[in-house]
């Protein structure tokens, strides 16, 4: 008979199977039938959906939770987004962005999300961001993976502090090299720095992920750079285009040459729906584009697509809780990816497609993976993404951090059910629920 630190029991894993699941200390130390084990700590999933944590690829935790300050973006687009941060991150000090990074840290525990990738602004001499996040990445290191992204906001070019400093928040200890060649001056100047920047990735071994193509321009292909200095310096399957919203504009003439070339280097793409429905196609009239890129076609290409998350409550965008499963149920509607298998698909890449995006190698529920799960009130991952459940209990690292009680709505009502859970298997009768 074993013994774990904590047992989950019943519960039915993402592909359908239902198993028991041992920890000890931060790892997985059993999966399948554990009946007669013992425990410290017993969880009953039977009926829930086990799955491993939510991970977020495109983040910016610098600027989070300050909406409204020092003023709202009147014009909702994302050029006034970055003209706003730049007044706001002259007046922030590092003790209120930390303060700012930590409470968001916070919502992301309670939803099960426990890794998170950030882009921390690195066109200020006093890399104020960098210094709040590095502290942030400290503090929350055991609990949460945090991966830093230095990011020259106002353009590697454009701004000419950006490549010094750049360099110093890589030396200070940031994770991966950022870009934004859209907003170079010129697209001559914003290959450039997909090329240098690439560079100092190959030399540094580090990850790129790299803001490209954010805009309904057409003619904005930094992508397509970015795919050709990846194969040329080697970084394949280790460099990501976030955004790629011009995509949705080009001629598809070109898209037909371009994906087989992002599939050659094995670009992985982080599309942010939430975001990117909001602040593009603002010029547009009617028709309005959508302002997410191609994802059902790079995935048929092979192309590795995950959601972001990228703003909540910030210059760029008013809303937001942490929940992934928001930002899956928003790609599944403007993607409409609507077929089981693609609703299915939704919910890998916002757990284990955006965990292949972050390297992140212990994770899953296997043994011998990070002890680190989420307990969901919803049968499935197509039902979960439909109610974007409570998550009954969150553990990470063997701990567990984080618990919701089970919210049924109480009925009163003549000849109808006691109680509503939302929950829904075919066949069954309206209002009973599951489990």
């Amino acid at each position: 008979m074993a013994e774990f630190d904590i047992l989950v029991t019943g519960g039915t894993l993402p592909d359908g199977r239902v198993a028991d699941i041992g920890t000890r200390g931060d790892r997985i130390a059993a999966v399948g039938d554990l009946a007669g084990s013992t425990a410290g700590r017993l969880i009953d999933a039977t009926g829930d959906l086990v799955s491993p944590p939510f991970v977020d690829p495109h983040f910016h935790l610098d600027a989070t939770l300050s909406y409204g300050t020092p003023r709202i973006n009147a014009s909702g687009t994302l050029l006034e987004g970055i003209a706003l941060w730049g007044e706001l991150k002259a007046q922030a000090t590092v003790d209120e962005m930390v303060d700012r990074a930590l409470a968001y840290c916070d919502w992301a525990v309670s939803m099960g999300l426990l890794a998170i990738r950030s882009h921390v602004d690195t066109c200020d001499d006093s890399l104020k961001g960098v210094q709040a996040l590095l502290e942030v990445r400290e503090r929350v290191k055991p609990y949460l993976d945090l991966q830093l992204v230095a990011f020259p906001q106002d353009g590697f070019f454009r701004d000419p502090t950006a490549r010094d400093n750049t360099l110093r928040a890589l030396d200070m200890g940031v994770d991966v090299v950022g870009g934004i060649p859209h907003f170079e001056r010129t697209m001559e100047a914003g290959r450039d720095s997909v090329r240098a920047l690439c560079e100092i990735a190959a030399e540094r071994g580090l990850l790129v992920d790299m803001h490209c193509d954010e805009t309904d321009d057409p003619l904005s292909r930094h992508v397509e750079t970015l795919a050709h200095e990846t194969r040329r310096l080697g970084l394949q399957g280790r460099v990501a285009g976030s955004h790629l919203t011009s995509m949705h504009s080009m001629d598809n003439y070109y898209v037909s040459k371009l994906l087989p070339l992002m599939a050659e280097a094995e670009l992985a793409a982080i599309p942010n729906p939430l975001i990117n429905i909001v602040l593009q196609g603002r010029h547009d009239t009617y028709p309005k584009r959508r302002g997410l890129t191609r994802v059902k076609e790079m995935q048929a290409h092979g192309i590795r697509v995950g959601w972001g998350q990228d703003c909540v409550r910030d210059p760029w965008y008013s809303l937001g809780t942490a929940d992934m499963l928001d930002v899956a149920f928003m790609g599944l509607h403007v993607a409409q990816m609507t077929a089981p298998d693609e609703m299915r698909r939704c919910f890998d890449m916002v757990t284990v497609e955006n965990a292949k995006i972050l390297h992140l190698d212990d994770y899953g529920l296997h043994e011998g993976a990070m002890a680190s799960l989420v307990v969901l009130d919803a049968g499935d991952p197509v039902e979960a993404i439909r109610l974007r459940p409570d998550r009954l209990a969150v553990i990470a690292r063997g701990r567990v951090v984080a618990e919701t009680a089970r919210n049924d709505s109480r009925l009163t009502l003549e000849g109808r059910p006691a109680r509503v859970r939302r929950r829904h298997r075919a066949g069954a009768p309206e209002g009973t629920g599951r489990g």
